[in-house]
């Protein structure tokens, strides 16, 4: 166990914010240093999550963009067929209002793809997207998945599985607590959605991401 001063004990969780460090405290039955070592750990393990977590949505996305260009060409971001498919919710995120705003303002698809929200991505693995997309193309753009599993298998799994990596995704962003989760599962699902696109591109990911590592020594 790390040895903190009596100085780094009152002016750390001072600095930052009693509320802040309160979860970590409660966690660690009021004991300061304890509760310290874990803000630290939650810290490392939250930083190793950015390299798996870069991977899943590099990959999905463009996954997903192979399916679009298959029914829609490249020009996909200004394609009023696709552009209609989309749903636009009066409250809450809107896929086609984000994808108009970015498509608006960004010259190329290359462009537009960068600056979607990872919601977008996920969104795109809803039922609603089966027939015009998933059907005939989710087994091209995950060549890995499970060859007995249907296409609208394949495709649930990657949204349940989606949904629950961008809150993990969310937390770290916003520099929440992640420790309560099993990280472990969060990883392995990230692995598994990275395989099915390429299982020698979720190897290489495999052989020098730390977060397993951290996760072994959590304290």
């Amino acid at each position: 166990m790390t040895t903190f001063s009596h100085k780094e004990l009152v002016n750390i969780p001072k600095t930052l914010s009693q509320p802040r460090f309160a979860t970590y405290l409660q966690h660690c039955g009021n004991d300061k240093e304890r509760a310290l070592v874990l803000y630290k750990w939650n810290l490392e393990v939250s930083s190793a999550f950015l390299i798996p977590l870069h991977m899943l949505e590099v990959s999905t996305r463009n996954a997903v963009v192979e399916a679009i260009e298959a029914v829609h060409t490249a020009n996909w971001p200004w394609n009023n067929g696709f552009i209609r498919s989309l749903t636009n919710p009066q409250v809450g995120y809107s896929p086609k209002r984000d994808l108009m705003a970015v498509a608006g303002r960004e010259p190329t698809m290359g462009k537009v793809v960068a600056e979607l929200k990872f919601v977008f991505w996920e969104r795109m693995f809803t039922s609603r997207h089966d027939n015009r997309l998933w059907n005939q193309h989710i087994k091209a753009s995950f060549p890995f998945a499970p060859t007995n599993d249907t296409a609208q298998q394949i495709r649930a799994s990657l949204y349940n599985d989606i949904f629950t990596i961008r809150e993990l995704r969310n937390r770290i962003a916003h520099h929440e607590p992640i420790f309560s989760r099993n990280l472990q599962a969060d990883y392995d699902n990230i692995l598994k959605i990275v395989g099915w696109r390429d299982d020698a591109t979720a190897a290489w990911m495999d052989g020098f991401q730390t977060v397993t590592e951290l996760i072994r020594t959590k304290p």
